[in-house]
């Protein structure tokens, strides 16, 4: 087997040796999902005690033709029928010796909001930023303890920021001043957030150290932020409908979910 073609069995190393074999090409790919959280957050037990199989990240849309190839090369099979379906916006491949799925989002993840990203690939990797890998989460509308658990562990190791050295408050503040949906999912799940703390264990917070930084001053701090920044008039025009229409896309009527958002499971493409 040539070397490119021989896939690793954890899923960090070889997400690493993708975004070598990316880097060589000449085209970036971000990492998002539960191999981004490990990678931002490594000593984290929980993410550490989980298997870490599924691999998402983001690419170009100019850079489609490349990663087709390259994972190809790497030795991928991609759905074929997904990808001709779907190619503009979202590949899927898997690992012909293990069965390890690869989703491969284009330009924007589209689930319950869209979070445009094909601007932000250029930062330094091999994440999304964490301002984007915060806002992946916060948008789910029904969101699960573990990704509410993601959230915090990020806010536990790292700062709030006004660059993206650290999570950027004015990239997640621009975004949900100017859509009044993307605000009511994201400040509800930052209130669900606090309800978590209430309850937590030490061992689901457990960094081999104390937290870096307080998440429930920190989840504060955001939300004080996002409710002081000016908003847009279609912000306003929008809030004033509030809740009586429906401010989210259902996340089944997004084509082919992520694996770190569909709890591993690969369902079909739909029309």
């Amino acid at each position: 087997m040539n070397d490119d073609q021989a896939t690793l069995k954890d899923g960090v190393d070889e997400a690493r040796r993708l975004m070598t074999l990316a880097e060589a090409t000449g085209f970036p790919i971000r990492f998002f999902g539960g191999i981004a959280i490990y990678l931002q957050v490594p000593t984290w037990t929980v993410r550490r005690s989980k298997p870490r199989k599924d691999i998402d990240f983001v690419v170009r849309r100019h850079n489609t033709a490349h990663v087709t190839s390259m994972m190809e090369q790497a030795g991928y099979a991609p759905d074929l029928q997904q990808n001709t379906m779907y190619g503009h916006k979202q590949l899927y491949f898997v690992d012909k010796a293990t069965g390890r799925p690869v989703d491969v989002i284009v330009d924007r993840l589209e689930m319950c909001h869209a979070l445009d990203l094909a601007d932000r690939l250029g930062l330094a990797g091999p994440t999304l930023p964490l301002a984007d890998l915060v806002l992946s989460k916060l948008q789910i509308v029904k969101c699960e303890r573990k990704d509410l658990l993601d959230v915090i562990a990020l806010l536990c190791e790292h700062p709030l920021t006004r660059d993206d050295s650290g999570i950027s408050v004015p990239r997640i503040t621009d975004l949900l001043s100017a859509d009044w949906g993307w605000w009511r999912t994201t400040t509800g799940n930052l209130s669900a957030c606090e309800s978590v703390l209430a309850s937590i264990s030490p061992l689901e917070l457990d960094f081999g150290h104390p937290p870096s930084f307080n998440p429930a001053s920190q989840i504060r701090q955001l939300q004080e932020s996002i409710e002081r920044a000016p908003k847009t008039l279609r912000w306003k025009l929008r809030a004033k409908v509030g809740e009586h229409a429906i401010w989210y896309e259902e996340p089944e009527e997004v084509a082919h979910l992520p694996a770190c958002y569909r709890g591993g499971r690969h369902t079909p493409a739909l029309a």
